[in-house]
């Protein structure tokens, strides 16, 4: 691999040794090698180094400026030479909407210990676990929740999405994200985003007793930002927090194998080079990463407990406003300062369908059994919330400032039911006796007027 960069991207934010250009939904400009990037054109009649120019879209040609999303790429070789004959290939444990699976379990709140990690040797698509899909992948609605746990590298093997983009969560184990268009090192805390068609590898970083997390993957309108209404130009995530990877390319000429995901179905084709071999890009269709840390919460301040949506980090819209087709939520650490105030989450039922993860630490509605690993899934009109010993403590608190530290949950909520798979229900590590966790919520109603 060789990755010079130019002197304007030695300007870039750098971590671990690799550079990042800042913002979101920019336009950046990049180059491994001095003059591979063509100024004033896209596509000359001849690319310096002998490079091919190629465009990759990521909406329509004519979807309106402010949505339009396509990067030209220079690169060794065209991607129709990066794949040949299709065959079939299988990912018994990866399904998508709508999921026809059958099983035994019936409708109700379900939650997870994480899923054990593998034995045998298992590269990162090979461990991928669906968990839950909605809508339908041949409309481009929807979604799937997916965890994953593997032990491998992907050396010579190499993999794009076509069904959508993929928003990875590590939740143990740091790892390495090598897309078309730069390297990604992603650890727990962060997360990174792939975008849909965007050939990639993975592979691991440190030491770790295996390598887990969670991924959304996202059939419809692209993540973006979501508007901050009366919140103002500040706080939540800030664009400039967002890092995408400066130009990297593999020059590998062995053989290798590119994996495909193609409406719900699998394909493997066989070539002879990396296909990671794009030396120089502009444009705005690209991947980035993002620091959880660095979400900048805001709450209540006198009183009563706003709704979770503050806490958006990314939100994909549908045609009708504010009606996500998935948000990605999180619930990092922060300050409780509200007055004769329940500080949890208040008890509800939704129109949404919430599946949620623990990246690390105690959730602050579940005082017990929601462990770093888990999920849990709460389809819409399904009534949760905090569980018997979390409403007790909260409702007999001490009401003085508390930093809730050492914590980061997330959500993946969607407007459409998440239907479960197979794997899912059958799953040893499915909680039976969830449900117990609110049976000490007893009567309490007195009549007395003024009594609590």
């Amino acid at each position: 691999m060789d990755q010079t960069v130019s002197e304007r991207e030695r300007l870039a934010t750098t971590h671990n040794g690799l550079a990042y250009m800042p913002g979101f939904g920019n336009d950046f400009e990049t180059e491994s090698l001095p003059g591979a990037l063509p100024q004033g054109q896209n596509s000359p009649q001849k690319c310096n180094y002998g490079l091919y120019a190629e465009q990759l879209s990521g909406s329509p040609f004519t979807a309106p400026r402010g949505t339009n999303e396509r990067s030209w790429l220079y690169r060794i070789r065209p991607s129709v030479r990066h794949t040949r004959r299709f065959a079939h290939a299988a990912y018994p444990f990866w399904k998508s909407a709508p999921c026809l699976d059958e099983h035994s379990l019936p409708l109700g709140q379900l939650r997870w210990d994480p899923i054990p990690m593998p034995e045998a040797p298992v590269n990162f698509i090979e461990g991928i676990r669906t968990m839950t899909a909605a809508g339908d992948v041949m409309t481009q609605v929807g979604m799937a929740a997916h965890a994953y746990a593997f032990n491998a590298d992907m050396i010579d093997d190499y993999f794009f999405d076509a069904d959508g983009e993929l928003l990875v969560v590590p939740q143990v184990g740091a790892i390495r994200v090598f897309t078309e268009m730069g390297i990604m090192d992603v650890e727990p805390n962060e997360i990174c985003l792939i975008p849909r068609g965007m050939m990639f590898k993975v592979t691991r970083l440190g030491e770790a007793d295996g390598w887990r997390g969670y991924i959304c993957e996202n059939y419809g309108a692209k993540f973006t930002m979501p508007d901050r209404g009366p919140i103002g130009a500040n706080c939540l995530a800030n664009p400039r927090d967002f890092k995408t990877p400066v130009a990297a390319y593999e020059d590998k000429e062995t053989p290798c194998r590119v994996h495909v995901k193609w409406c719900g179905k699998f394909y493997v084709t066989e070539i002879g080079h990396s296909p990671l071999d794009v030396v120089a890009w502009h444009g705005n269709y690209a991947p980035f990463k993002y620091d959880l840390r660095t979400f900048s919460p805001v709450g209540a301040i006198l009183f009563d407990h706003p709704d979770p949506s503050i806490f958006t980090v990314l939100t994909a819209p549908t045609e009708e406003a504010g009606t996500a087709n998935v948000d990605f939520v999180i619930f990092p650490p922060r300050w409780m300062v509200a007055e004769h105030t329940f500080r949890p989450p208040w008890y509800h039922r939704n129109i949404m369908s919430e599946f949620m993860g623990l990246i690390h630490g105690q959730y602050d509605a579940k005082e017990q059994g929601f462990v770093p690993g888990g999920m849990s899934l709460h389809n819409m009109m399904l009534p949760h919330g905090p569980d018997a010993a979390g409403f007790e403590k909260a409702a007999n608190a001490e009401l003085k400032p508390v930093k809730l530290d050492h914590t980061m949950a997330f959500m993946f909520e969607t407007r459409y039911p998440q239907q479960l798979t197979r794997y899912a229900a059958e799953l040893e590590t499915l909680q039976d006796d969830y449900l117990d966790c609110w049976e000490g919520l007893e009567r309490r109603f007195d009549g007395t007027p003024g009594i609590k």
